[in-house]
Formats: structure tokens, sequence, C-alpha cells
């Protein structure tokens, strides 16, 4: 039978807070398969798992489920009992689930979430595009002088009139992850895979830039609902795949002709609609070999071009160079300090004993298990997306403390 790998990460109230030594039981249809604990930060070995093979989910078919589920259950001491229900598991690829576990006095009973089908399997009502006029008089209205990455965007866990629908503070490289995970398969080519982040980039770009929702009135980003919006899983599994090209590309976003804005780049699973990217058809366009930017003109057309745009979260320290072993810098000193203040939350990161400046073996080897941590590969050089989430991760870690000490 074909092997698919799951590991899972299990934090506190944040990702600064990793649980140590939390039990954690794979189990299906109410039979346990397998119990394992996290290691010192919060994070299990990767755990083979059977599931169907990837030929179902490389060729659109409505027989057989393209993924096999399973069940995890967290629990630690002093911590909410977790299940999560449905973790996907495909062929040849390592799922990540993420798993927040909340102190017993918030919540005393154990916590349940179910995870739903990838769009590409369940059943989900189809995009309703908003007409002309109303972009176009949306357009009027903006009030970002740029296209910027915001650190976090509000998703509203429904349609945009539910009132009683919860809304979610998502960091935004995490809501892409999500949403690249539920609309698409992780088994696809790369470079459908990268032109189906790119179309999801944009329009969460768009939707940010315009402020679609907040011009009318609505406290919240953009919506989970595939009426509206993309598919956001609350507490989805993401592909270890799809991560990888989401860390590398995520402040890229398509822009078309002189056009300011974020391409509100549509797509549905299979269409020959123009102006719409066919999920399926995008990955026949990989299979042939055609690229990302190949990819995306085939269905928006030629005048596309491809952005960066600006990351808005102010970190202590800017992203200058890639930094490698045999560097000397002032880069470099930084670097090797972050490390070791991450360290107080991740003690399996290496200590870099009398930062220097230097970059050792020493300092070589503490970046490749923060990368292995973090679920990117493991170079051992810092380049801006290793950078950005070392960034990301000292500035939780910063939030905590001093939450604790104030």
């Amino acid at each position: 039978m074909a092997k698919g790998y799951l590991i899972v990460n299990v934090y506190g109230e944040s990702i600064a807070n990793p649980v140590k030594n939390a039990s954690v039981t794979i189990s299906k249809n109410n039979i346990n398969i397998i119990t394992v604990t996290t290691n010192e930060n919060g994070q299990t070995d990767s755990i083979p798992l059977d599931t169907v093979d990837k030929i179902y989910s490389e060729n659109e078919q409505h027989e057989t489920r393209p993924y096999e589920t399973y069940d995890v259950l967290v629990s630690s001491l002093g911590l909410t009992k977790t299940k999560i229900e449905g973790v996907q598991i495909f062929d040849e690829i390592t799922s990540i689930q993420n798993i927040y576990l909340t102190s017993i006095d918030q919540n005393n009973e154990e916590y349940l979430a179910k995870i739903t089908p990838n769009k590409l399997w369940g059943q989900f009502p189809s995009y309703v595009e908003q007409n002309n006029t109303d972009y176009q008089s949306n357009i009027s209205t903006i009030n970002l002088s740029k296209v910027l990455i915001p650190s976090n965007i509000i998703v509203h866990d429904g349609i945009p009139s539910d009132t009683n629908a919860q809304n979610y503070n998502v960091p935004f490289i995490d809501y892409i992850k999500n949403v690249a995970s539920s609309e698409i398969y992780s088994t696809w080519p790369y470079e459908t895979i990268k032109a189906n982040i790119l179309a999801i980039i944009s329009f969460t770009l768009n939707r940010i830039y315009t402020e679609w929702y907040k011009s009318k009135g609505y406290n919240f980003t953009i919506t989970s609902s595939t009426i509206y919006d993309q598919k956001y899983t609350r507490n989805g599994t993401i592909f270890e795949s799809i991560s990888k090209i989401v860390d590398e590309i995520f402040t890229n976003y398509i822009r078309i002709g002189i056009r300011v804005e974020p391409l509100l780049a549509h797509y549905k699973s299979n269409t020959t609609e123009e102006g719409y990217l066919s999920q399926w058809g995008s990955k026949k366009l990989g299979d042939d070999g055609y690229n990302a930017i190949e990819i995306l003109k085939y269905y928006y057309g030629n005048n596309i071009n491809i952005y960066q745009a600006e990351v808005t979260q102010k970190y202590p320290y800017s992203f200058t160079s890639n930094l490698k072993q045999g560097d000397c810098s002032i880069d470099v000193y930084i670097l090797q300090n972050t490390l070791n203040y991450i360290r107080s939350s991740y003690p399996g990161i290496p200590k870099i004993e009398n930062p220097s400046g230097y970059f050792d073996s020493n300092t070589e080897n503490a970046v490749k298990v923060f990368q292995n941590v973090f679920s990117l590969s493991q170079t051992g050089e810092v380049n801006y997306q290793t950078w950005y989430k070392i960034s990301y991760i000292l500035t939780a870690v910063s939030n905590m403390t001093n939450s604790i000490y104030s």
C-alpha cells in the first residue's frame, strides 16, 4: 500500500510556546494506530501512514477519494485534550498538522475539530463573481497607497452576512498555505502548484488592497466561503510540498497591464470560462512542461506580469543578503544572537557559543535545525525565506516574553 507521512506540531497559545512531551495518538475508525510524544520543540517524528496511490490525485475522478484521513488526539498535563478529525494523508507527501492547546482553565472539556474535505473532492458552493460596477466603485475608495503583505489578516469563517460566524486572526503566510492545501492537491507538479499559489496570493492581496469588505462596513479581510472567496479550513492540514513553495514566493503577485491592483485571480476546478484558471487544466499544463508564468498567461492573458510586494511587519532587523558558512559580518552576529534567543522557546536548536559574527559550522547546524523545525529546505544557508521565518518566530517569542513580565 502507498505511504504518506505526518508530522504533528503541538503548541500552547501561540507558535512561541511549543509543548514538550505531549501525547499524540493517531487513530482511524476508532482504532488506535500509534502513540508518540513530542520532542523539546513540540514536534513529533515523521510518522508513516497508509494511504491511497497518488494516481487518484493526479487525474480528475470522483470515485476514489485521493487521500486517506486519520484522527489525531493530543493531550498534555494542564492543557485541554484536543482531537482533530480528518487529517489528510497523500501518497509520498509529508502532511503537517499544527495543533494549539488551550489551558484547562479556559476550556475544561475536550476540544474537537473536523477538517472538511479538499475542495476538489468535496461539494462546495461555486464562486459568485461580484459585478463590475461594484468592483469599480470599490476601487475608487482604496485606502492603501501600495500593495503590502500584512503580518495577519482577519478571516470570517462563513458568508459575509453570517453574524454568528467567527473571525480568526491568521498570519498571512499561514493563510496562503491553508488555502492552497485546501484548494489543490499536493501531489501535483511544482510549476502547477506555484501557478495556483500565485493566483491565491493575488486574489487575497486584491481583497486587502481594495479593502473590499472593510469598505462595506465589515470588520474582516476575507471570508472562508467559496461563494465569495477561497476555501480556508480552520485547523486544516498543511502539506510540506505546498508549504515550501509558499515560503519561496509569498511576496509575489499577479498584475495585469498598467493596473496597479493585484489581479482578482479567479479560478475553478475545471472550466473553459475566459479569465478563470482551471485547476485541473493547470495540472495538465504542468504535466506538459509549462512553467508557472506560462500557465498563468494561458488563462489570464499575455498582459500579466509578476510583481513583488513589501512586507508590513516591522521586525527588529531587516534582511540584507544571503548568509552562509564562511561569512563574517554584523548580520551574522545578529543571526547568531537571534537564534540563541529563540532557543528560550525552542531548546532543540543548538546553542551558538560565543557569537562572534563568523558563520561557522555550529551556526550552520543551528540554522539547519531551525529550518527542519519550521519545514524549510535544510540548506544551512539563510535566504530571505529563512530570515523571514526567524524574524517571525523572534517576534512571537518576544511578545510572549513581554506578556509574561509586563
